[in-house]
């Protein structure tokens, strides 16, 4: 019997962590207001008010996923700019940001400093509905 009522706590724990996990995917959180590292400071174009920059690594399936979002929604966006940066080989640029997983954006103003951020695939709608004030 305590067999069993270890293997309900075990499920009913998991379920529950899964289930948090789940929720937090994609959602639109505040900056941390870090400053950007040298190499994604150059990455950020003046001209454009706002730049989704996306941390993400070679072998992340989630990333491709990100980046033909992302890629579309500046595309189809005035005055919204997406740059892909890897960080499989500077691990260091991920660190100073406080990036914990891929994908992650970061949306970014002409100045370079930090607006918001998204961990996992964003959401569309809510990323759009999230930069409006940011965008002409």
């Amino acid at each position: 019997m305590t067999q069993v009522l270890v293997l309900v706590g075990t499920l009913a724990v998991a379920t529950a962590f899964g289930l948090f996990w789940r929720a937090r995917q994609g959602q639109v959180r505040a900056a941390r207001r870090s400053a950007l590292p040298d190499p994604l400071l150059d990455l950020v174009d003046p001209a454009s008010p706002v730049t989704l920059l996306q941390i993400s690594t070679t072998f992340c399936a989630p990333c491709r996923q990100t980046r033909v979002l992302l890629s579309d929604l500046a595309a189809k966006t005035s005055g919204l700019r997406h740059v892909d940066y890897d960080v499989t080989e500077h691990p260091e640029v991920a660190t100073s940001l406080g990036v914990l997983r891929t994908p992650t954006t970061l949306a970014v103003d002409a100045q370079g400093v930090e607006i918001m951020r998204v961990g996992g695939v964003p959401k569309r709608d809510t990323l759009l509905a999230a930069l409006r004030p940011h965008l002409p």
